[in-house]
This record gives structure tokens, C-alpha cells and sequence, in this order.
């Protein structure tokens, strides 16, 4: 079996890269940055986007390419669209003029869901869209787009919506690596306190190599056209989180609430309902919350000071 992932070059890209490689498959990554295992090319571009999944032929292709930032979505709505939406149209546009009969698994994210209030306790994906950003947005309308290339053309999708995944590699800009890398700071006494937002809301949080495990099993197992919520099904509150990195630290680590961070959450818990992913492909979480923070820890510590 030979798999194309676009964005090969990122975190989840590598990781999924390693757990495809060790259930045989060739691979074959794509990312606008160059690498040493990833053709370079723009995915906005449809006439190369053709001649690489032409020339490359895959059984099955992992859509993980993305701009991922929400705040910068609101600052550049325009490349959200191109790089979120027009990607994912040049890809399904190219498997269908080439009557390629490969598995499509578009990767989605569960921000499209948007403020859940009670109904966050367990999100099925049933569970009305109510997106609240840029990002959301053009996460939904790559979805409904995959749902259309199922629909009137036959193309093998299927989709994800990815609740949050972190480990080893996973930039600052998410809670954990966040609170891991600022740790670490403390730890090379770089900084002297840890400065922290609201810590009340709870949150699913899935390591990322069950995450890409479960992509190869949509990819497996899945059914065409059906879009799959991803996470652990167990919900962590922030501060249970930080309370944990900081019995892991080397020394005490001093926490300091800021007021500019503390945004109450309109969503006290988020929760994924994984029962259809379950029941499809037998998949279930393997991994802990505390493998997640160590092997982020660890990360970090071992990053050059």
C-alpha cells in the first residue's frame, strides 16, 4: 500500500509517517516546506497538485496540510480559505479526473462544533455546528465539500474531527506544551514564575500517536463519506493538567494567575464521543495523559538551552 500525507513535515505528519511505515506502507510525504522525506509543493495550486498525485498514484491519502492557527485565521481569513479549503478541493479534484479509487481521509478538527454549553459533556457528530472563527469555518466547508465529492462523484472520503492531541514535538501555542515548555524555562531558572489563564475548563486530550493510529484505521475501516469525531473520551481540567506537569517538575514552580489570561469558558467541558470510530475500526486510546506530559516534558528539556 502506498499513502501520500500532505503536511508530512509537521507534527502529526511525522508521527503518522512512523505509524504507517510500521504497518508497511510506503510513504510518500508532501509539505510546502522542504524536507528530506517530503516532495515540496503548493497544494493551492491545482496543476501541481495533479502532476504529484499523478505521478505518485497512491492507495490512500491523508489530507493533514492546514493552516491551524485560530487567531491568525481572523488576521488572514483569505489564506485560511486557500490553505484550508482550496487544498482540499485541488486534492479531491485530482483523484477525480485521475478516476483514482484511493481512500481520501480529510482531517477536520472539533472547533467546528463551537460553544457546546451542557451538550459539551459528550460530543457526538450529530452534535450541531455552531463555528466561532475563521478556522472553524473553513474546516466545516472542506468537510461539507469532502461530503460532496462522496455524494455526487463516488470518491472515497472520509473525515475526521480531531478533538486535542499533543506529545513530543507539539509547538507552544497549545495548553500543554505551553505549561511544559514554561516549566522547563523555570527549571534553567530562565523565568521565575509560571503565568497562567482560566484553569476551570475541562478538556479532552488524546497523544498524538493514538491519534494518527486511528487515521490508519479510517483509512482501513472506515466508511466512505462518514465523518469520525477523534479523542479519548476522558476529560482533564487545566488545572488538573498543570497540577500534573508541575509534580513531574524539578523544582518548584511558582503559578502565577493573569488576570489579561483569564477568558471564562462559555464550555466548561468538551468531551468526545468516540463510539462510532470505536465501533467502525476498534479503536481505542492507549496512551495517558501523563505519557502525553511527559513525553512533552521531555521534549523540551531536551531542546538546546
Amino acid at each position: 500500500m502506498k499513502a501520500l500525507i500532505t503536511g508530512s513535515e509537521g507534527f502529526v505528519g511525522r508521527y503518522l509517517r512512523r505509524e504507517l511505515e510500521d504497518s508497511g506502507y510506503q510513504v510518500v510525504g508532501v509539505d510546502l516546506t522542504p524536507g528530506k522525506d517530503a516532495i515540496q509543493a503548493d497544494l493551492t495550486d491545482s496543476d501541481q497538485v495533479l502532476r504529484t498525485v499523478e505521478r505518485e498514484a497512491p492507495d490512500v491519502v491523508f489530507h493533514l496540510a492546514a493552516l491551524a492557527n485560530v487567531g491568525l485565521s481572523w488576521r488572514k481569513p483569505q489564506l485560511t480559505f486557500q490553505l484550508n479549503v482550496i487544498s482540499a478541493v485541488n486534492l479531491m479534484e485530482s483523484l477525480r479526473v485521475l478516476g483514482s479509487k484511493a481512500a481520501l481521509v480529510i482531517v477536520g478538527s472539533s472547533d467546528q462544533y463551537g460553544p457546546l454549553g451542557a451538550a459539551g459533556a459528550s460530543v457526538r457528530e450529530d452534535q450541531p455546528m455552531r463555528p466561532v472563527s475563521p478556522y472553524a469555518v473553513s474546516k466545516i466547508a472542506q468537510e461539507n465539500m469532502g461530503r460532496l465529492y462522496a455524494e455526487s462523484y463516488g470518491l472515497d472520503v472520509r473525515m475526521t474531527r480531531s478533538f486535542n492531541h499533543g506529545g513530543a514535538g507539539q509547538k507552544p501555542g497549545f495548553m500543554i506544551p505551553d505549561f511544559a515548555s514554561g516549566i522547563v524555562r523555570i527549571e534553567r531558572k530562565q523565568q521565575s514564575e509560571l503565568s497562567v489563564g482560566n484553569l476551570a475548563a475541562k478538556r479532552d486530550f488524546t497523544h498524538v500517536k493514538d491519534m494518527v493510529r486511528a487515521y490508519r484505521l479510517i483509512a482501513e475501516k472506515g466508511k466512505p463519506g462518514t465523518v469520525y469525531n477523534v479523542g479519548s473520551g476522558k476529560v482533564w481540567s487545566a488545572r488538573e493538567v498543570l497540577d500534573r506537569l508541575i509534580g513531574m517538575a524539578e523544582c518548584p514552580i511558582p503559578v502565577r494567575q493573569d488576570p489579561a489570561r483569564m477568558r471564562p469558558s462559555d464550555t466548561p467541558v468538551v468531551c468526545c464521543d468516540h463510539s462510532r470510530l470505536t465501533e467502525d475500526t476498534g479503536w481505542m486510546p492507549v496512551y495517558s495523559l501523563d505519557d502525553i506530559l511527559r513525553d512533552t516534558l521531555a521534549y523540551y528539556r531536551g531542546l538546546p538551552e
